[in-house]
């Protein structure tokens, strides 16, 4: 498991499971709970640049990022670990 500490959101950090390049799993600590775990299940099964194309840039209010820009940022590095 892949832990990646987020940046400038309410979540803290996201652990991430890969499994070649599909997601196998996301457990967001902290953030919006049932949002988190809603994003979590949907993007289950999806590439990294698959989750990349949907999530990339997304923000939170006046937030220049959000818990979903960040998973993308902790996706990335996931895949990058790995290699």
């Amino acid at each position: 498991m892949y832990a990646y500490k987020t940046h400038g959101t309410c979540s803290r950090q996201i652990n991430i499971e890969l499994d070649g390049e599909a997601v196998a799993h996301v457990d967001f600590v902290g953030g919006c709970d049932g949002n988190l775990k809603a994003v979590s299940k949907l993007v289950e099964g999806m590439t990294v640049d698959e989750v990349a194309a949907l999530l990339e840039g997304n923000t939170c209010g006046k937030r220049p990022t959000s818990c979903a820009d960040q998973l993308v940022k902790g996706l990335r590095e996931a895949r990058e670990a790995a290699r």
